[in-house]
């Protein structure tokens, strides 16, 4: 059985990557594609795959399509390979934005089709991936999506209705992330520490915290009580976050880009859900 991949970039490697750490593929069974020719040799010397820039090959050949493409890129390409795709081929899309109706209805037929959303926490083997599954999917197909998606991360079955959401608490928030570590960073270069070493600290601050929602199963805010004493300099601290609309940001931000990404675009536009 093989795999393809039309798009080699950074979440193709990703995924290429994981798949190949948990060896749910060998090498010699995943094709890629990519219209730029450094992509396809950089993807052949890191990953040993066989690699080419005819996506029509890659649809032709794999049992698994992963379709890695931009999303402003899939009309072109569903144009491209649509004749080539068995109707046997479970075909797995990683494009924000583009429904399953939609992508059926460019390919003018139904399909074996899994949709998702990675981040980019994945090129680190640190991903988290909503995706759905058509009603075609079978149960054993499911489960091989789930174990494909979960190679480089976890990966969690949502309904479709709710995969705009996934982009805004997962999919986008890797930059809100990286915005509260530089923040933090900044005050503690501010009063003297090394830039680098701020960086650490903050960071992995910020991974611990992580690690302790997910292995405790304890409730954030059961977590966030017990930093703070009473009277301490933390408390005070949740304060000014709390008086400065930290809270309420944070959601407006995740509410804004599930929301752009299908629901409604032209009241994200407007700056409005």
């Amino acid at each position: 059985m093989k795999i393809g991949f039309i798009g080699l970039g950074n979440m193709a490697s990703a995924m290429i990557g994981g798949i190949l750490k948990k060896e749910l593929y060998s090498a010699e069974d995943i094709i890629g594609s990519d219209k730029s020719e450094d992509s396809v040799q950089k993807a052949a010397k890191i990953f040993g795959i066989h690699t080419t820039t005819d996506n029509l090959e890659v649809a032709q050949a794999a049992d698994v399509l992963i379709l890695a493409v931009k999303p402003q890129f899939f009309p072109e390409v569903i144009a491209e390979i649509k004749g080539a795709v068995r109707e046997e081929t479970l075909i797995i899309s990683i494009a924000p934005g583009k429904t399953m109706e939609w992508i059926m209805e460019h390919f003018g037929r139904e399909l074996k089709l899994v949709r998702c959303m990675p981040n980019t926490p994945a090129l680190v083997g640190e991903g988290c991936t909503g995706f759905c599954c058509y009603k075609l999917v079978s149960e054993e197909e499911q489960a091989q999506a789930a174990a494909i998606l979960g190679s480089f991360g976890r990966a969690y079955q949502v309904p479709e209705n709710l995969l705009d959401t996934v982009v805004g608490i997962s999919g986008s928030s890797p930059a809100y992330v990286f915005m509260f570590i530089e923040a933090m960073a900044d005050e503690a270069v501010a009063e003297g520490m090394p830039r680098a070493l701020a960086y650490e600290f903050a960071a992995q601050a910020v991974l611990g915290s992580a690690k302790m929602v997910l292995e405790t199963g304890k409730h954030p805010g059961e977590l966030k009580d017990m930093v703070c004493s009473p009277a301490g300099t933390t408390i005070q601290a949740v304060k000014v976050l709390e008086e400065t609309g930290f809270r309420a940001s944070v959601m407006d931000a995740v509410g804004i880009s599930g929301g752009c990404t299908g629901r409604n675009p032209e009241a994200c536009k407007a700056g409005n859900r």
